[in-house]
């Protein structure tokens, strides 16, 4: 578990320019919906009397975070559970509504740096991946996918080309004994992918896929981005802070849509046409100065996005994509 001097060490990806687009103001509730190492929420407290409710799905993140709730005099609340859920977790505090809601997507530093959670293919570790700590691991997934499931997975979660010609070695692989370790995959992927100098790591790709399906974490985003309509105030913003494309497109298409009056057409004149929701306060995404980037090199990929929420009603939920889901394919549906 990370000491608590190390974490108040900790400098939020793009932290400047989060409290510039969420801009706290006092005697405010707001929400750190993906809490980690509490970068955000420590900003957002110096505004006086400001309240702040911080979820994390990852324990170790909650424990690590309970110095700060000591230091708030009660303005910090930390909650366990998934962001996408941050509607729920915000009733059952009493709070209808809130002034302000950060995200930062994707795998936090404090989890790659440990070897034993295994999301990282620099240090050897068990093959699990899990933000949370219930589910089936990364491995679970690697010796009981289909072929087909784990090239899907590699190719949609991970953008990799190569995702059919790793599924394939996968399965042959895991035949001869189990594929249990972050080391064995990365190993596997690397006799496959090849890279140049200066390339990013041949198993990147299908880490993060893994990562990204085993979470849950693109369908998380979904929900969260839409929950987050629910709850914010009118006024209230959402800064989002992503860090690879396919994060970056749900909170672009989702902002984008709810920034313009939808509902009827020519075919359904008679729809009830939606006002816009929010409107787009970052017409092209913010990212990080030379200087944070040279301080921290995973600032290099940051994007973030900003809205702020209008009065109009919020939109009617959508489906979910029709990608693979970890259900389905550990029952082999």
């Amino acid at each position: 578990m990370t000491q608590p001097a190390a974490r108040s060490r900790h400098i939020p990806v793009l932290g400047r320019e989060v409290l510039i687009s969420l801009q706290p103001r006092e005697g405010g509730i707001y929400v750190d919906a993906t809490f980690g190492a509490g970068g955000y929420s420590r900003a957002i407290l110096e505004t006086p009397q400001t309240r702040v409710i911080g979820i994390d799905r990852d324990r170790t993140a909650i424990a690590g975070g309970f110095e700060l709730v000591d230091r708030s005099n009660g303005r910090l609340t930390l909650i366990e559970d998934r962001f996408s859920n941050l509607a729920e977790v915000c009733s059952a505090q009493g709070v209808t509504s809130v002034d302000g809601i950060v995200m930062d997507i994707g795998v936090s530093s404090m989890q790659l740096d440990e070897a034993a959670r295994g999301f990282s293919f620099r240090a050897d570790g068990p093959l699990d991946m899990r933000m949370g700590q219930e589910g089936p691991t990364a491995a679970d997934v690697i010796a009981t996918a289909s072929e087909a499931d784990l090239a899907n997975i590699i190719y949609i979660f991970g953008e990799e080309r190569h995702s059919r010609a790793i599924a394939r070695a996968i399965v042959v692989a895991r035949k001869q004994e189990p594929i249990a370790s972050t080391r064995a995959l990365a190993d596997l992927v690397s006799k496959i992918v090849r890279t140049k100098p200066g390339d990013i790591h041949p198993a990147t790709r299908t880490f993060q896929g893994l990562r990204i399906f085993v979470n849950g974490e693109l369908d998380e985003l979904h929900l969260a981005l839409a929950a987050a309509e629910q709850v914010l105030k009118p006024g209230g913003r959402l800064v989002v802070v992503s860090f690879h494309s396919l994060e970056d497109r749900i909170v672009k298409n989702f902002f984008n849509e709810r920034a313009k009056a939808s509902g009827g057409s020519r075919h359904q004149p008679e729809a009830t046409i939606a006002a816009p929701s929010f409107i787009i306060l970052t017409k092209r995404p913010v990212t990080a100065q030379e200087d944070e980037v040279a301080a921290n090199p995973r600032a290099r990929s940051a994007k973030l996005r900003a809205a702020e929420r209008t009065d109009a009603p919020h939109h009617a939920a959508g489906g979910l994509p029709g990608w693979p889901t970890l259900d389905t394919v550990m029952r082999g549906g």
